[in-house]
């Protein structure tokens, strides 16, 4: 039975790894090489500064998860935690590549922590991580409107635009805090249910599966409800990490104008990376990012220049951090 389930996780691991190879070699197909080389001569060591800045970012991704499986049961873990990093990186990764996003990190993830902890407790930490990661997205959203109101002019554009936005974040935290009151296995389940083409596999997976699918929305809700302070910290770090990432935008327009300032920086982030959400279908988020960076820029009363300029280093740092996040995917295959 060992064997098996080794040979069945590498053959996973194989699958995983050439899958995101090709979408990756594709997407480097896409890119103007004179273009990335202009524009890697005038970041300069900026650059280098921005690549190092993700390697920091990931520990709070890491933290994240690790307290969430830490906290998922009353029994001793022990999970290495810079393994658990490589498995990060590697996930977000294969979100990268992966059309809708977490259909391809997250049963990565999945994959390796089964043998550790168990399918279902790997899946609710795989799962409450994710729920974790966009709830933060959301808080983050509603943080940067507020900021925009103290710092930036309002017009009856902006303001329609603001509070449509609110809006939907606020509707997104309602939708997340009733997923942790209550799970969020088997409404996801039941959604997909209702979708043309997989609605016939869903229903068949939620007949078969419901008992197990109960018992992840019950370690779901368990970590709301009975763990108040992971799931407090568990927040706090992501939402920590939405903000730390602002200095990447930071370093790229410092560039180009000495006097940008971190609050700009922070409503550029958020602008852009709600617009290029919107758009989750998108592998790597291609045009979305671009158009997002684009328009946040002349909001702020900046050039389109200096967002393809940041849409452009963001895009190159996405591509060789999605080519480490592969090759530890291979390296931990060779490994098993």
């Amino acid at each position: 039975m060992a064997v098996n389930i080794a040979t069945m996780k590498k053959k996973y691991q194989n699958m995983f790894f050439l899958f995101g190879v090709i979408v990756l070699a594709v997407m480097l197909t896409q890119l103007d090489y004179n273009q990335v080389w202009n524009g890697l001569k005038s970041a300069g060591y900026w650059f280098f500064a921005v690549v190092a800045l993700w390697a920091f970012l990931y520990i709070f991704n890491t933290a994240t998860w690790y307290i969430i499986i830490k906290s998922g049961s009353e029994e001793k873990t022990k999970i290495n935690f810079f393994w658990l990093y490589k498995i990060t990186v590697s996930g977000f990764a294969l979100n990268y590549t992966t059309p809708c996003g977490l259909m391809g990190g997250e049963p990565y993830r999945i994959m390796a922590l089964s043998p550790k902890i168990g399918t279902e407790r790997a899946s609710s930490s795989v799962i409450l991580y994710a729920m974790t990661h966009i709830f933060s997205h959301f808080i983050f959203w509603i943080l940067s409107i507020l900021l925009y109101l103290i710092t930036e002019p309002l017009n009856f554009l902006s303001g329609i635009i603001l509070a449509l936005a609110g809006a939907f974040c606020v509707l997104g935290v309602w939708f997340f805090i009733k997923g942790y009151r209550k799970g969020m296995a088997v409404r996801l389940m039941n959604f997909m249910s209702h979708i043309p083409g997989i609605k016939k596999w869903a229903g068949g997976f939620v007949g078969k599966h419901k008992e197990q699918l109960d018992t992840v929305d019950r370690q779901i809700a368990a970590l709301h409800n009975q763990n108040r302070k992971s799931f407090v910290s568990a927040v706090l770090l992501e939402l920590a990490c939405r903000f730390c990432s602002a200095f990447e935008i930071m370093f790229v327009l410092l560039v180009l104008s000495p006097d940008v300032s971190y609050a700009q920086c922070v409503l550029i982030l958020a602008f852009t990376s709600l617009f290029a959400n919107l758009m989750f279908f998108i592998p790597l988020q291609l045009g979305g990012r671009e158009g997002g960076f684009m328009m946040s820029t002349a909001g702020l009363a900046m050039s389109a220049s200096a967002g393809i300029f940041v849409a452009l280093i963001v895009r190159i740092r996405e591509l060789i951090w999605t080519a480490i996040g592969l090759l530890l995917i291979n390296l931990e295959k060779k490994k098993k």
